[in-house]
């Protein structure tokens, strides 16, 4: 019986199809040469106060429909910046999650800070498309792809100078990742087959990640509580969107997260010096 993420799968590869047709594969290379280089999000992600925060462009989702309705990704993008984001996602899926890549050009327009384009890459011609429009990271998703395709698109992608935000759901995901040795591996509380959220998902498998990788926790996050939370499970950074565009704040939104980090940080430090 087909899940959630293969029907969100094969949208994909028919708008992809598309584009493709628009814009064949040689002439999409051909404006790589146009693009600034990519940005590197790891010193800034490595050394955040408390947690790094990828904040989220998101109007839509497939769990909970319209979110928010967003006339200047730009705009929110720069809210996002100034609030302290260490790094900005913004989602281009046009059927399940109304995003576009128009969105990631309007956002690079307006921020200098790391975008991750946030989608579901299962085509070389997607990360080129991702660098071509700015973005200096992409997301893979592991139960998306096979071993083959996963390790041919990271590699891609470094050679392209991007960065990887490799997502996992369960142990047998998180080893497929770790064989790619990524920079940043996201656990996702969400199961994309079934949409169901499980935090427990991100605190059982964040531990497993090595201490040169950035373990990053995705959904679950309503405010600073969980934050706290997944921090103390090993978490260097938090993909958040549903809650920082329904907000209305989202400058205050993030330094709440920040700060919640942070005291935790503070406690474990103090707690080690106690000792």
């Amino acid at each position: 019986m087909p899940t959630v993420l293969d029907g969100i799968i094969s949208g994909v590869r028919e708008d992809l199809g598309r584009r493709r047709a628009a814009l064949p594969v040689g002439a999409l290379e051909s404006r790589l040469s146009e693009v600034a280089p990519a940005l590197d999000p790891m010193p800034g992600i490595r050394s955040a106060e408390g947690v790094a925060v990828i904040a989220e462009v998101k109007r839509s989702s497939p769990s909970k429909g319209a979110l928010a309705d967003i006339p200047e990704p730009g705009l929110l993008a720069r809210s996002y910046a100034a609030g302290g984001a260490s790094a900005i996602s913004v989602l281009t899926e046009e059927r399940r999650f109304s995003g576009s890549l128009a969105d990631l050009d309007e956002v690079r327009a307006a921020v200098r800070t790391p975008l991750l384009r946030k989608d579901f890459m299962v085509d070389p011609y997607q990360v080129t498309e991702a660098r071509v429009h700015g973005a200096d990271l992409v997301l893979l998703i592991v139960a998306a792809l096979d071993d083959a395709l996963l390790r041919d698109l990271s590699d891609q992608a470094r050679e392209l100078g991007m960065t990887t935000l490799v997502e996992v759901h369960d142990a047998a995901e998180l080893d497929r990742a770790l064989a790619l040795d990524p920079a940043l591996v996201g656990v996702n509380a969400r199961n994309l087959k079934t949409l169901e959220v499980d935090p427990r998902t991100v605190t059982d498998l964040l531990p497993r990640i090595p201490d040169h990788i950035v373990g990053v926790a995705e959904s679950g996050v309503g405010g600073p509580a969980d934050v706290a939370r997944y921090v103390r499970a090993g978490a260097g950074a938090v993909l958040v969107g549903e809650a920082l565009v329904k907000d209305g704040a989202p400058e205050t939104a993030i330094r709440a997260f920040i700060d919640a980090a942070s005291e935790v940080r503070a406690a474990a430090r103090a707690g080690a010096a106690g000792e």
